[in-house]
This record gives structure tokens, C-alpha cells and sequence, in this order.
């Protein structure tokens, strides 16, 4: 159902089973799947691509050009999987000629006015706190959750299935499976309330947490640290996970 007091451009394509409401403005370019809901004054500009089974708030903007003086105009685009719940006026950009998308995942919460800046990715089952605000190139990792008007810096990482705390402004790269929080943001423990929530086993946990505590030695290296681990702990993907995540970080991880 398509209210008629929203504009749709007639070379977008919309899926089967969409409610759009009144004053939705609807871009060419624009590709929208099957059963997404968008209330009334959603947004969808040239380039977006959205999955199925979505809902958008009202105020809410997809595709709208880069906030980068870069962007040349550069054929990009805002993706959106599936199953997402998108609240008032959150804005998903456009990527630039760096990576060519902004990608949200699937079955995510983005909560009231946070915003997705150019060449983000987004994985799945996130939960994203109002005004949060993620800066250009940011990647986050299933699972995570970032309270609310969290400022993260561009280029950081946002590992799986950690916590950032509400008002944090983070600059650095949180490893996952572990909370983030303070003034400076610092490394607070491992998220154990999260982790147990998802089923991770008593054993599992342990293991991460000696992880942890050999990674954050006083007085070692961090390579001297990453071999100890590799030399003491039981490899499984999540240990792994652990090791390539700060081996591959650039702007280093959080203290």
C-alpha cells in the first residue's frame, strides 16, 4: 500500500507487501524488497538499497550523499538488509569512492537520531542507543551494542558482542566480547551478562578471560602478549577472533 500523498520516482522498484505512508519521498535508483514498512516522511534518496521485512520511523533519511568534501558524486550506495528497525530521524549516508557502500546488516536496532556515516559497516543484531553517532569508515561486529550518544571516531572497529557505555567518546578499537566505558574510554572486563545471554559456556568464558588478562600485561608488548596467548590458551574461533582483531587494529585498542 502506497498512501497517494507520498512521492515515489517511477523507475524505483518496490517489493510486494510495502506500506509506505504519507509524505515518504521515494528517489529513483532506489531498489526496496518485500514487506518494509515505512511510516509516514521516511526518506529514500538515489542509490539505496533496502532488504526485506524492515521498518523505518518517521524522519528517517537513507541515502543521502556523503557528509565527506571528497565525494565527487561517485556512483555509491546505502544498504539495508533485512529485519531492521530503523527509529525517527536516524540517517544512513551513501559510501564514497572509498568503498563504494554503507551497509547495515540485518536484524538490527538503530535507535532515535544516530547516524551512519559514509563507507560504514554495520553487522547483524546490533543494538544502536539514540544520538550515537558512528564517523566515516567505522565497522561494527555482530552482536554489539553501543549505548546512547556514543561518538565513535573514524576508521574504528567495534568488535562483536561488546558494550559500549552511554556517552563514551571512543577512539580507539574495542576487542571483542568486551564492555567499554569511562572518560577516557577504557577497557572495563569482559561484557559477562551479554556473553551469557547468548549461550556462551562457563569454559568459554574463562578462556576469553585469560585471554584478556594476558593482553592487557603491564610492561609486555602487545606481540609478546598475542605470542603468550598463542602459547597458553586453547585456540577455538573466538580466541582467534580475538588475536586477529588486534593484530589487524590500526588505530590500537583501547587501554
Amino acid at each position: 500500500m502506497i498512501s497517494p500523498l507520498a512521492y515515489v520516482h517511477p523507475e524505483a522498484v518496490i517489493g510486494e507487501g510495502c506500506e509506505i505512508g504519507p509524505f515518504c519521498y521515494i528517489d529513483k535508483n532506489v531498489m526496496i524488497g518485500k514487506n518494509n514498512r515505512l511510516m509516514n516522511s521516511v526518506t529514500v534518496l538515489y542509490g539505496s538499497r533496502i532488504g526485506e521485512g524492515n521498518t523505518f520511523f518517521p524522519g528517517a533519511v537513507i541515502g543521502a550523499i556523503p557528509q565527506d568534501l571528497k565525494f565527487k558524486g561517485e556512483e555509491t550506495t546505502a544498504e539495508v538488509g533485512n529485519n531492521n528497525i530503523i527509529r525517527e530521524n536516524v540517517t544512513i549516508n551513501r559510501g564514497t569512492a572509498a568503498k563504494g557502500k554503507t551497509v547495515v546488516g540485518s536484524n538490527n536496532l538503530l535507535m532515535e537520531g544516530m547516524h551512519v556515516a559514509h563507507d560504514v559497516l554495520v553487522g547483524n543484531g546490533c543494538i544502536i542507543g539514540n544520538s550515537t553517532k558512528l564517523a566515516g569508515e567505522v565497522v561494527v561486529d555482530d552482536f554489539a551494542i553501543i549505548s546512547a550518544s556514543v561518538l565513535v571516531h573514524q576508521f574504528c572497529h567495534i568488535g562483536s558482542y561488546v558494550m559500549v557505555g552511554g556517552g563514551t567518546r571512543t577512539g580507539q578499537d574495542v576487542p571483542p566480547y568486551t564492555m567499554a566505558a569511562r572518560e577516557p574510554v577504557s577497557y572495563c572486563g569482559l561484557n559477562l551478562v551479554g556473553l551469557r545471554r547468548r549461550g556462551f559456556s562457563a569454559e568459554l568464558i574463562d578462556r576469553i578471560h585469560n585471554t584478556y588478562r594476558l593482553l592487557y600485561q603491564r610492561g609486555k608488548l602487545r606481540e609478546e602478549c598475542i605470542n603468550e596467548i598463542r602459547e597458553t590458551v586453547e585456540m577455538s574461533p573466538e580466541i582467534q577472533y580475538i588475536i586477529d582483531f588486534v593484530t589487524a587494529s590500526k588505530r590500537g585498542i583501547i587501554k
